[in-house]
């Protein structure tokens, strides 16, 4: 299940890409129009924007604006900066691989080849779509 940052994350940049034009969307208008608390916005928009996703302008005529095309950022690389790992069990994760605490042999465990069809599923369509399908 997605977080609720992640969520609002998709829902923040799905605004801003919409709204694609010569100035910055102000964070209050995003807030409003998206139904997020602006305090807890800030805080996904700045994880955003240290990740590449997002620049800022500050003063008037300020705000948050995409650094990419809309197109050219895939939800899955989203959801990785904003949830983490895609992966259900962290011993089949693709960049975030640590084995399991509880399994004795990994080649032997009878969920991890179950959960590598499971990540594969899931991330043939998270990096097929981009923030442009969101819009």
């Amino acid at each position: 299940m997605l977080s609720k940052k992640t969520k609002y994350g998709l829902k923040a940049l799905s605004n801003i890409a919409r709204k694609q034009s010569d100035s910055p969307v102000l964070i209050s208008d995003i807030a409003e129009e998206e139904n997020i608390s602006r305090k807890f916005l800030e805080i996904i928009l700045l994880q955003l924007k240290n990740s590449g996703f997002l620049g800022s302008k500050k003063g008037k005529g300020g705000g948050y604006y995409l650094l990419k095309k809309p197109e050219d950022i895939t939800v899955a690389d989203l959801i990785r900066v904003l949830e983490g790992p895609i992966a259900l069990l962290p011993c089949v994760s693709l960049n975030f691989y640590e084995k399991c605490d509880d399994c004795k042999d990994e080649k032997t465990c009878s969920l991890k080849a179950f959960m590598i069809d499971v990540r594969d599923s899931t991330l043939e369509i998270l990096e097929k779509r981009t923030l442009a399908d969101l819009t």
